[in-house]
């Protein structure tokens, strides 16, 4: 159950990362809206990873956390914003996969 909520924690830290991005880019009402966004996702992504430590070593919870957002965020970064997706980003993204199901299989 603490991977879970820890996968999930890692989702909402792609939210929290892309309503930054987005945060910068407006004023207004949508800067509110997406610096409200940007504070729950924060906030759950905390507090979900927070709850998965329980089981989980914290070290290891904060690199699969951590490899979930930025791979995630790297990922939308390229489908939704026109980020590049050249062989070495692609395959550096792959290296950090691979080290996250690393440490996941040894931490069990």
């Amino acid at each position: 159950m603490d991977w879970l909520l820890l996968i999930i924690a890692g989702l909402l830290e792609i939210g929290f990362s892309i309503s930054l991005a987005k945060m910068k880019d407006t004023t207004g009402s949508p800067f509110i809206f997406w610096t409200v966004l940007f504070l729950v996702f924060l906030f759950v992504s905390l507090w979900l990873m927070y709850k998965a430590v329980d089981t989980i070593p914290v070290g290891t919870a904060y690199a699969v956390w951590t490899g979930i957002g930025s791979v995630g965020t790297v990922i939308v970064g390229i489908l939704f914003f026109n980020e590049p997706a050249d062989f070495w980003r692609l395959f550096f993204i792959f290296t950090l996969i691979a080290s996250v199901i690393g440490l996941k299989v040894v931490s069990d």
